[in-house]
């Protein structure tokens, strides 16, 4: 599945071009207004944290910390700070479709007033992610705790998105068949993955690694998705998105970061189809209801059905009900009464005969299904 690398756009409108797979450059806001409403799946986004640093940071040999210092970081006040990320978010809402989500990261110094602005602009907070790193810098001055963590929040469009992607059963099955936590354990980024500049410094001073964001693209999308993120930096969130096959669309305002994302993201070999595949339980599969087994001729109007053990039988009537006698209900019902039960799954009760043998007639939905999926690719 091969991809063409992305291509820096300066003002040609939209959607008159293809923007995925794209880098725009230029500020936030005025490129997402450029993009069609409702045309994204997922926002990751990475804002300015607003660190108001007072100073140079000095470790304790009065060596210089690398910290954030860039003028992209930097408000004069709150409130300027809020009004900027009230006007990012609004524009993010109006490019997400309706079942879209978001997530944003920060640090003690934004996240909250993030928050607090996603909620007010009828955002609905599903979860908050604590990232744990593993190799946290120091609070070199004492003074604190030292900062081990970022966090995390992911939201909906609204209270009402209830068809959001989330792929729990990945999840889970990742993680030894346990649930996944909203507590994450990761380093940060450093080593080879760190990018650096021609000077050898570091190429961007907060670049996230490509671990925290696979995790949450494999958490929230599906192949094929877009992925927006407005604050592209270096382009890991493109870089993790063509490699696990989905669009992409970056905003950067920087022109240097933007070369290095081009870059980075050209040398990216995405995954084979089949490597791609999740895992999906039950709960993700169409529903098909029995009375369409009947309509498709899997079951016919007069055929017995029996549970495992041959102790109850019911006959299958032709507007998908079954009855006992004169009693006729759906097979939960009819399931859940002739064993006196206040509930039953009809599903894996119920068997047809197929010669000798019995077949549960669970295994007839799976057949309809597959049958489905058939007619869906024709």
């Amino acid at each position: 599945m091969k991809r063409s690398g992305p291509v820096l756009v300066h003002s040609q409108p939209f959607p008159e071009i293809d923007w995925r797979n794209q880098i725009l450059q230029g500020h936030c806001v005025t490129e997402m207004e450029r993009l069609p409403a409702e045309s994204v799946d997922v926002i990751f986004a990475d804002p300015p944290y607003n660190l108001q640093l007072g100073g140079d940071l000095m470790r304790p040999d009065h060596s210089k910390v690398d910290a954030v210092d860039d003028a992209w970081d930097q408000f004069e006040s709150f409130q300027a700070y809020d009004a900027f990320t009230r006007a990012w978010l609004l524009a993010a809402r109006r490019v997400l479709k309706p079942n879209g989500t978001l997530w944003v990261i920060g640090s003690y110094h934004n996240i909250f007033r993030v928050g607090a602005s996603l909620q007010d602009l009828g955002y609905w907070i599903l979860n908050d992610i604590v990232w744990r790193k593993t190799n946290p810098m120091p609070n070199f001055r004492g003074k604190r705790f030292q900062n081990a963590h970022e966090t995390l929040i992911w939201a909906s469009r609204d209270a009402k998105a209830k068809s959001y992607t989330f792929n729990y059963e990945a999840l889970k099955a990742s993680n030894d068949d346990v649930q996944m936590r909203s507590d994450w354990l990761f380093p940060i980024c450093s080593g080879g993955e760190r990018l650096k500049n021609e000077d050898g410094a570091k190429a961007h001073p907060t670049q996230k690694p490509e671990a925290l964001l696979a995790r949450i693209l494999l958490a929230s999308t599906k192949p094929g998705d877009v992925v927006l993120d407005p604050f592209f930096g270096t382009g890991t969130t493109g870089a993790v998105a063509k490699r696990l096959g989905r669009d992409f669309v970056g905003i950067e305002r920087e022109e240097e970061y933007v070369k290095i994302a081009q870059q980075r993201i050209a040398d990216v070999e995405p995954l084979d189809d089949d490597d791609l595949k999740m895992a999906a339980g039950k709960r993700a599969e169409p529903r098909v209801p029995f009375a369409s087994l009947v309509e498709a001729g899997l079951v016919t109007p007069g055929t017995e059905l029996t549970d495992s053990k041959r102790r109850y039988r019911a006959r299958v009537r032709a507007d998908g009900t079954i009855a006992v006698g004169d009693d006729a209900a759906s097979i939960h019902r009819i399931g859940a009464r002739v064993q006196g039960l206040d509930a039953c799954n009809g599903w894996t009760f119920w068997h047809v005969k197929e010669g000798k043998n019995l077949t549960p007639i669970d295994e007839l939905r799976q057949l309809a299904r597959q049958r489905m999926a058939t007619a869906a690719i024709a």
